[in-house]
C-alpha cells in the first residue's frame, strides 16, 4: 500500500512531482529530500503551452503570485535560423491546419515561397508583439502561451508552494541506498538517518541515482538519431540598447557543429551552444560561441548524453525528468515533459488508490517510452533536413541521422505533401501534431512531389489574410506593455 512517498532531488523535477502528488493525494505523506550540496541550477529555461496547462490548470497556481517570484517571460513559440529561410517561426499555435480563408486548400500548401505572417501568433513573434491589444490598451491572454523562467526563481516559486500544501522537505544527503526484492528498501543520509517510504520517486537528474545506478535499468541510447552530446552554456545582463527587447520567442540559431539557443528573461539574455563533441573541442565550441556572442560572460560546460532508460517505473522507483532520460532542449521539451509525468504519476496512483496492479505500471512505461520517442523523432527531423550550413557535421546530419518513428511521415509527404492522411501515417499520439511537423517541413523547404501552384486569385486571398494578421499584430503589445500592465495596482486577474 502507497501511504508515504519520497522525492529524491530538490529541483524542477523533484518540487513539481511533489506538488502534483500532493495536490491531488492529499492523505499522502509526501517527502523531498534535497542536498545542498547539489543546489540549483541557475539558468534559464524556455517552456511548452503543457507547462503552463499544468501549472495553472491542473495545480490552479495563482498567477499573480507566480508571475511576482518566479518572474516569468512570456512565449509564443520559437524562431529558428534553420534551412534556406533567413528565419521561420514555430508558434504555439494551430500553425498551418488551418483553410485560407475563401479556399478549400491548408495554409501548408501556400507556405512554399513565403510563410511569414501565416497566423496571427506568428505575425505578433514577427513584430516582436506578445499579445493583442485590447480595447482598453490590456492585453488579449490566450491559452497557447509558454514560458522563460529563470530555473532558481521557478524552484523558489515551486517549494513556497509545495510548503503551503504540507510536502515535508528534507535538507540531508543520500550516503547509501538499501535494497530488497521490492526495490528500494530505505535511504541512509548524512545525518544518521534512514528514511523509507513505499514508493520512491527519482528525481535525481542525470545521476538517475535510484533508476539506473540501483536498480540497473538498462539505457536506450538515441545516438543513431541525435549526434549531440554536450553544450556550454552563458549569458549576459540587459544593459545595451539593441538588448531593450524582450523577444516573445526562444531563438534557434544553426551552428557549426550543433545549435545555439537563446531565451528572453526580463533583465538577462541566456544563451547556449549545444554541439558534438565528435566534430569539435570544447575549447573550440567555447571560442565559436563567444565570436557569435561576444558579450557573454562566465561559461559552463554540460555534457549529456540522448536517451531514456527502457522503464521509468520499475518495483517501487519510478524516474521523472532527467532521471528518467534526456533529449536536448531543440523543442524546449524538458519542463512540458516532466509535467506530463507528473500528471501521469498522479493520476494513476489517485486512480488505483493505495495499490498499483502491474498492469498500470505497464501502461505508465509503454505511454513515457512513446513520450520519449516521439520528441526524439521530431528532433532527428530537425536535423536530417537543415541545409543551412555545408560543414562536416551537418553533412553527417543529413547522411545518416535514423528519423526512427517520423519515417513513414516523411515518405508519404514526400510522395502526396501536406495531404489530410498524414495525421493517420503518425500512427501515434504525437505532442508536436501534423501542423508541427509541416511547420518544421516547410520551415526548412523539404520538398515533395507536384507541389500546388498558386493561382493568381488564391495568392491574392493568402496575401489579403497574412496582411489582416500583420495589422493586428502592429498594434499588439510587448513584452515589456504586457509586464507593467499586469504589474498595475489596477490590474485584476481572471482565470
Amino acid at each position: 500500500m502507497i501511504k508515504r512517498i519520497i522525492i529524491l532531488g530538490g529541483g524542477s523535477a523533484g518540487f513539481m512531482a511533489a506538488l502534483a502528488l500532493k495536490s491531488k493525494l492529499r492523505d499522502r505523506e509526501v517527502t523531498i529530500i534535497r542536498s545542498k550540496d547539489i543546489g540549483v541550477i541557475g539558468v534559464g529555461e524556455g517552456s511548452t503551452p503543457v507547462l503552463t496547462a499544468f501549472l495553472h490548470n491542473y495545480l490552479g497556481m495563482n498567477y499573480k503570485k507566480f508571475f511576482a517570484t518566479a518572474q516569468p517571460t512570456w512565449k509564443l513559440g520559437l524562431r529558428f535560423l534553420w534551412g534556406s529561410r533567413p528565419y521561420f517561426n514555430y508558434a504555439f499555435s494551430r500553425q498551418l491546419l488551418d483553410e485560407v480563408k475563401g479556399t478549400e486548400m491548408g495554409k501548408a500548401y501556400y507556405c512554399w515561397d513565403d510563410m511569414e505572417n501565416e497566423d496571427l501568433v506568428s505575425a505578433l513573434m514577427s513584430q516582436d508583439r506578445v499579445f493583442e491589444r485590447a480595447p482598453n490598451g490590456g492585453p488579449i491572454f490566450h491559452t497557447r502561451i509558454a514560458y522563460h523562467v529563470e530555473n532558481e526563481k521557478f524552484v523558489r516559486f515551486l517549494e513556497e508552494f509545495a510548503a503551503a500544501l504540507g510536502v515535508n522537505i528534507l535538507d540531508d544527503t543520500v550516503q547509501e541506498v538499501q535494497q530488497n526484492d521490492d526495490g528500494v528498501s530505505g535511504l541512509l543520509l548524512r545525518s544518521g538517518r534512514r528514511e523509507t517510504a513505499d514508493l520512491y520517486v527519482d528525481a535525481s537528474g542525470f545521476g538517475s541515482l535510484l533508476l539506473g545506478k540501483t536498480l540497473g535499468e538498462p539505457f536506450v541510447s538515441y545516438s543513431k538519431s541525435l549526434f549531440c552530446d554536450r553544450a556550454v552554456v552563458g549569458g549576459w545582463d540587459r544593459k545595451d540598447p539593441e538588448d531593450m527587447v524582450i523577444k516573445p520567442y526562444t531563438t534557434c540559431e544553426t551552428m557549426n557543429c550543433g545549435w545555439c539557443w537563446q531565451i528572453e528573461h526580463e533583465h538577462r539574455i541566456n544563451r547556449g551552444y549545444v554541439f558534438s563533441s565528435a566534430f569539435i573541442s570544447d575549447e573550440e565550441a567555447e571560442r565559436e560561441f563567444r565570436a557569435k556572442n561576444p558579450k557573454v560572460g562566465p561559461t559552463r560546460m554540460v555534457r549529456f548524453i540522448s536517451g531514456r532508460y527502457r522503464n521509468s517505473w520499475v518495483k517501487n522507483v519510478v524516474a521523472v525528468g532527467n532521471a528518467a532520460g534526456f533529449v536536448e532542449p531543440l523543442e524546449a521539451t524538458a519542463l512540458g515533459g516532466i509535467a506530463l509525468e507528473c500528471i501521469t504519476i498522479a493520476d494513476t496512483l489517485k486512480e488505483c488508490d493505495r495499490e498499483v496492479p502491474p498492469t498500470s505500471i505497464q501502461q505508465f512505461n509503454a505511454f513515457q517510452a512513446r513520450t520519449w520517442d516521439d520528441v526524439r523523432d521530431f528532433l532527428a527531423v530537425h536535423y536530417k533536413f537543415n541545409h543551412r550550413l555545408d560543414t562536416p557535421f551537418w553533412r553527417r546530419c543529413h547522411e545518416e541521422t535514423d528519423l526512427a518513428g517520423a519515417a513513414a511521415f516523411l515518405e508519404v509527404y514526400g510522395q502526396s505533401g501536406p495531404s489530410m492522411w498524414l495525421g493517420q501515417t503518425l500512427g501515434k499520439a504525437t505532442q508536436f501534431g501534423v501542423g508541427g511537423y509541416l511547420v518544421l517541413l516547410l520551415g526548412q523547404k523539404v520538398g515533395y512531389r507536384n507541389p500546388h501552384r498558386l493561382t493568381e486569385q488564391e495568392l491574392q486571398r493568402w496575401n489579403a489574410e497574412r496582411q489582416q494578421y500583420r495589422s493586428v499584430a502592429s498594434r499588439g503589445l510587448t513584452v515589456k506593455e504586457a509586464l507593467a500592465k499586469i504589474r498595475s495596482p489596477h490590474w485584476e486577474w481572471k482565470s
